[in-house]
């Protein structure tokens, strides 16, 4: 619906609100014009004036639960659901929300206990078996998240949702070809998925099978969508395969697509400093600090290159300037005292031989 349409609509329905102002149906029918619209504030106000007619009206305590969870306020979320289950305590959803809501709280305890509370309700929707899979997921228990995804499948297959989850999920559990697999059905079932595709190559990196790898890096670059993410892991395969010259080229391509961002810098700096090509590395390194100037981690590593470089002098004022700029960092602390006090041992030494 266009602008103008919208203002139409608006300006008809509150016409009808001021001649029914009883009639529950307009309210709802102006909120959902003004999220349209993207005028949440006033959606809220609008819900909030319904609630006052009638204060038991399960999809407006529902929406704006949702509105304030999406705005994570997940307090004023709460309110909501919670007057939600007790105008209706049968509603799956009401519980499905709460689940949610207290998911992101990360209270992995009361979230579990709502979407247990969802399956009494709903045992056959994958979405609830999927959101109790990511809760144990996040909390790092891959053997919970497993079965629970398994349980989705069981019930829809092709749940594009878990199986790209599954397949995370293997991928940590070190089941680098079970994983596979799932990647694998979902890029039958999706082929213009570019992140199944970074994943399907990762793991044959892992599974050390170069040319099927390289195929399905070639493939994610080539789906539309940005290829920064691509290139650095691409980039990193080449390393591992010790194909170093592709390698360099392809970090130059993450740089090129976005210049603005310093992981590909870093890590191309990385990958000269370990060729021993410590002048090339100190430029990337450079670049890297023009873009975040006081990142203390940045002038430990044009540190390193120095160091290694022989370079005690430079790498002395570059570790200084790391303590500085972290001085709560005991580790940066501990490498310049140490280089710091060899440098002076080896001063001295020179003295007492003249």
């Amino acid at each position: 619906m266009e602008k103008k349409e919208l203002e139409k609509a608006i300006e008809k329905t509150v016409l009808k609100m001021a001649l029914e102002p009883n009639n529950i149906e307009h309210y709802h029918e102006l909120a959902k014009y003004y999220a349209l619209d993207n005028q949440y504030e006033k959606v809220i106000s609008v819900y909030e004036s319904l609630l006052a007619i009638d204060p038991k009206d399960l999809q407006t305590l529902l929406n704006l639960g949702s509105i304030w969870f999406y705005a994570k306020e997940y307090k004023k979320a709460l309110k909501y659901f919670n007057e939600a289950v007790l105008v209706n305590p049968s509603n799956y959803l009401v519980y499905y929300n709460l689940g949610n809501t207290y998911a992101e709280m990360k209270n992995f305890s009361k979230a579990l206990h709502y979407y247990s509370r969802t399956l009494d309700f709903n045992s056959k929707d994958p979405e609830v078996y999927n959101a109790i899979a990511l809760l144990y997921h996040d909390f790092e228990d891959y053997v919970e998240a497993r079965a629970y995804y398994e349980k989705s499948l069981s019930i829809e297959p092709n749940n594009l949702t878990a199986l790209v989850d599954l397949g995370n999920v293997c991928y940590k559990l070190f089941d680098y070809k079970q994983a596979l697999e799932y990647y694998y059905k979902v890029f039958e079932l999706a082929p213009d998925n570019k992140t199944v595709a970074l994943c399907i190559a990762n793991t044959l990196s892992v599974l050390k099978d170069k040319d099927k790898c390289y195929e399905y890096f070639e493939k994610a670059t080539a789906l539309e969508g940005d290829n920064y993410k691509a290139y650095i892991c691409y980039a990193i395969a080449q390393s591992d395969f010790k194909d170093y010259e592709k390698a360099v080229v392809t970090y130059k391509k993450a740089i090129q697509s976005n210049p603005s961002e310093v992981n590909a810098y870093i890590l191309l700096g990385n990958l000269y400093s370990n060729l021993k090509k410590y002048t090339e590395a100190e430029e990337q390194y450079r670049e890297a600090l023009k873009i975040n100037k006081l990142d203390a981690s940045i002038f430990v590593l044009i540190a390193n290159v120095y160091y290694m470089n022989q370079e005690i002098e430079r790498s002395i004022y570059s570790y200084r300037a790391a303590v500085n700029l972290k001085p709560e960092n005991d580790e940066y602390k501990l490498v310049f005292i140490q280089v710091l006090d060899d440098y002076i041992d080896e001063a001295r030494k020179d003295d007492l031989v003249a």
